[in-house]
């Protein structure tokens, strides 16, 4: 069931998006391991609560940038990672502009994050 807001009840599993499959057709030998590796994580991520992840990305955001030395630069690493994850993903679909915008961010949090590391 539903609310009206349009998301699910608490408890109860989120559907799968629309469409017939997660995987690109024809893609490289590449692109076709890390969509198949990365299937199980993605579909575990859609099963949390909505807010989880937002949140959990955020603390960790704010810990890198407030905490100075290795454990400040380890979050902001974390948070690299995450973004660099969905953007491999995304790539596909992603038009020009769309790809360096997720480059530049994944590059800005790296940066801050060595500076991070040598205060």
């Amino acid at each position: 069931m539903t609310r009206p807001t349009g998301r699910p009840q608490r408890g109860k599993a989120r559907p799968l998006p629309p469409g017939n499959t997660f995987y690109t057709p024809q893609a490289s030998q590449a692109r076709s391991s890390l969509e198949r590796s990365s299937a199980r994580p993605l579909m575990l991520l859609h099963q949390l609560p909505v807010w989880l992840v937002p949140i959990v990305l955020a603390g960790l955001l704010v810990t890198g940038l407030a905490v100075p030395g290795l454990l400040g630069a380890v979050a902001l690493v974390l948070v690299a990672a995450f973004l660099s994850w969905l953007a491999a993903l995304s790539w596909p679909r992603l038009g020009t502009g769309s790809r360096l915008q997720r480059v530049a961010a994944v590059v800005a949090l790296l940066v801050i994050a060595g500076i991070q590391a040598v205060r």
